[in-house]
């Protein structure tokens, strides 16, 4: 393939902008090819000078000898370099240079004209305000990254994708710390045209690369990613993914329960579990978690996950068992053995857990001979039979010779107990894709059952009614009826709620309860002063639920579960899926949801009807396939689990405009 070619291993490179100052950033590239080994022609492009750096450079690209594959922008009028790349028969044109997105709408709408002229002439882009490309294990340094400054760096399997370009230089210097290296690592910068998905894409086909890891600011691109994650799954290749933005700062708010619950976070986690992308909180996981992770496949377990932990260190095991708990990871066992003149029963003792059934990894904690005495501390670790069970190590000390030498065997090694727990953690809750074609997925046959129902009609409707788009969609709701001034007539058999016709109308006093005649009802009615109010049927059951649908600007549909009620989004005991999902991912987001184990039966306290709950869930979730997606947010609030079945006793349905 050429592109993978161009970007990652070009026979010739142009550096357009290249300056004769050591001391610029702009001199970086040419210095580092150099310094590193690159052995194709670097092409200094420089409009006042015919040498840089003590090489032969051009005016001009059209003066430059040769065919190049790749070229490095880094002067102000990328416009007219492009123009030179397409008639040179540049393929890729990686743009340092900054101005475009990152400078407000402006340099917005001019990216969109670059990204519009380089499909014209055929020149794919990487950037702007790209760091550029290194490929180690090829000697391709086209970075301004300083830290190719360093001598010598080492090569590794783990590619890098990043959306910020001087992650790259801390990623680098951190994993050379560890003895960790990388393979071929890329700064997206703005991705105005080539994105992480499609970059992923290449990485599976590259032999180097075992595992990819991405440092993400945002997802620009969910569909390509999602299908890129599919495509290394099926090469067995893992994908780990660190995504800035945890928190709610900046955050906006949708108008639903909803859209507070699933918000981008919550969103992007949902995202990378039907991705099959693994997800890490620190970047110290970042770095350690790739030994883990390469040359497997998601781990599938009957029960919770269990540890075997073996050390020489009791303070140090403590330390990351005590962060098992918060990820509800058990102690199988805990041998604390005494590496003097043990060698041989400590190795026997990490081979037998190896090949128990009793856990589901085994850790060795090294106490402080990993700093003093490195070979002798890990050789029982380094030596043991090996299973395909994980089997990792936590250093206490600092001790970067242990590090290297189980990094030189493939052993996962951490430096920090959260690091060590988060990632064994990550690891036990990875899980295989949602693959395309899947019964539940949608399809064209899907998606012609649900545009044959009442559902878009009732939904595009002049007054639309949502409870009757409740019941299209095949989730039972409350007896219900519109009443008016100053009869409030109505059928619905008392005791009754009476609720003003808006949203979040709990927070604003428009609820009433146990309505008991008609006399009490018209009191009410009164004192809510509404021209049109709703009464229902009270609804009593086991729990209440809410089960709710947004249209994520980011990564698409999703459909959320969790403790219900005007409590919602203070619980915050949800779980979040892409949709459609099947009654069964229905149940299996039910299981995850702590507050709702009352209904599970737990402790012998009466089961509700979960079965009817699920299929709520997947009918809601169907809204995705309404051709078009009209519904932004939508949700049922709360849902009553009875004993059998449940009932939507409130509804809200968004429409996009």
């Amino acid at each position: 393939m050429r592109l993978a070619q161009a970007l990652f291993a070009p026979r010739a490179v142009a550096l357009i902008g290249a300056s004769g100052d050591p001391q610029k950033n702009t001199a970086r590239p040419q210095r580092y090819l150099r310094k590193h080994g690159y052995a194709g022609r670097i092409v200094p492009i420089n409009a006042t000078r015919d040498e840089v750096l003590g090489e032969r450079a051009y005016r001009r690209l059209a003066d430059a000898p040769g065919e190049i594959d790749h070229a490095f922008i880094m002067v102000e009028d990328v416009e007219a370099a492009l123009e030179d790349c397409a008639r040179k028969g540049v393929a890729v044109a990686s743009i340092y240079s900054n101005g475009f997105a990152d400078a407000g709408a402006a340099g917005t709408a001019r990216q969109a004209r670059l990204l519009e002229r380089s499909r014209e002439l055929g020149v794919r882009l990487l950037g702007p305000n790209s760091m550029g490309v290194i490929d180690l294990p090829g000697r391709v340094a086209l970075t301004v990254n300083a830290v190719l400054e360093a001598d010598a760096l080492p090569a590794g399997s783990t590619s890098l994708i990043s959306q910020s370009g001087t992650m790259l230089g801390t990623l680098l210097s951190r994993g050379a710390a560890r003895g960790l290296g990388y393979a071929k690592l890329v700064s997206v910068g703005n991705e105005a045209d080539l994105g992480v998905g499609e970059l992923v894409e290449l990485l599976v086909a590259d032999a180097d690369t075992k595992v990819i890891a991405l440092f993400l600011e945002t997802v620009r691109d969910a569909a390509r990613l999602a299908l890129a994650a599919r495509k290394a799954h099926a090469a067995a290749k893992p994908i780990v993914a660190y995504k800035l933005g945890r928190s709610t700062l900046g955050v906006e708010l949708a108008r639903s329960h909803t859209g507070a619950l699933a918000g981008a976070d919550v969103a992007l986690d949902a995202f990378f579990r039907d991705c099959g992308i693994v997800r890490v909180d620190m970047l110290e996981s970042l770095i350690e978690i790739a030994p883990l992770l390469a040359g497997r496949k998601p781990m599938v377990l009957s029960r919770t996950p269990k540890v075997a932990v073996v050390t020489t260190t009791g303070g140090g095991a403590a330390a990351v068992v005590d962060r098992f708990g918060l990820h509800g990871i058990e102690l199988a066992s805990m041998h604390d053995l005494t590496m003097a003149g043990n060698a041989q029963g400590y190795r026997a003792t990490l081979e037998q857990l190896l090949a128990s059934a009793d856990c589901d990894a085994v850790l060795a904690a090294v106490g402080s001979s990993a700093q003093f005495h490195p070979e002798f501390a890990v050789e029982p670790i380094v030596t043991a039979q090996r299973t395909d069970k994980p089997l990792v190590a936590f250093l206490t000390p600092h001790a970067e010779r242990s590090l290297a030498l189980l990094a030189e065997r493939g052993v996962p090694a951490f430096r920090t107990p959260e690091a060590c727990a988060d990632s064994l953690a990550a690891l036990f809750a990875w899980r295989a894709p949602r693959q395309f074609g899947d019964a539940h997925l949608p399809n064209e046959r899907t998606i012609s059952l649900i545009s044959q129902t009442r559902v878009p009609d009732l939904i595009r409707a002049a007054s639309p009614n949502w409870f009757a788009v409740l019941e299209a969609l095949g989730i039972p709701v409350a007896q219900h009826a519109i009443v008016h001034a100053p009869e409030y007539a109505h059928r619905v058999p008392y005791p009754v709620a009476l609720k003003r016709l808006i949203a979040h109308k709990t927070e604003q006093g428009g609820v009433v309860l146990d309505i008991q005649d008609a006399r009490a009802l018209a009191e009410h009615a009164q004192r809510l002063g509404d021209e049109r109010l709703l009464v229902q049927c009270m609804e009593r059951g086991l729990a209440e639920t809410i089960i709710g649908y947004r249209d994520d600007p980011v990564v698409g549909p999703l459909v959320l579960v969790g403790a219900g009620g005007t409590l919602a989004e203070i619980y915050e005991d949800l779980a979040v899926a892409v949709a459609p999902v099947s009654e069964a991912e229905a149940l299996t987001m039910i299981e995850r949801v702590k507050g709702l184990a009352m209904v599970r039966g737990y402790r012998n306290l009466p089961r509700g009807d979960i079965q009817a709950l699920a299929r709520a869930v997947a009918a809601l979730s169907r809204l995705a396939l309404i051709p078009g997606r009209p519904v932004r947010e939508a949700e049922a609030n709360p849902v009553i689990v009875k004993r059998e079945g449940v009932v939507a006793v409130d509804a809200l349905i968004a429409l996009k405009e």
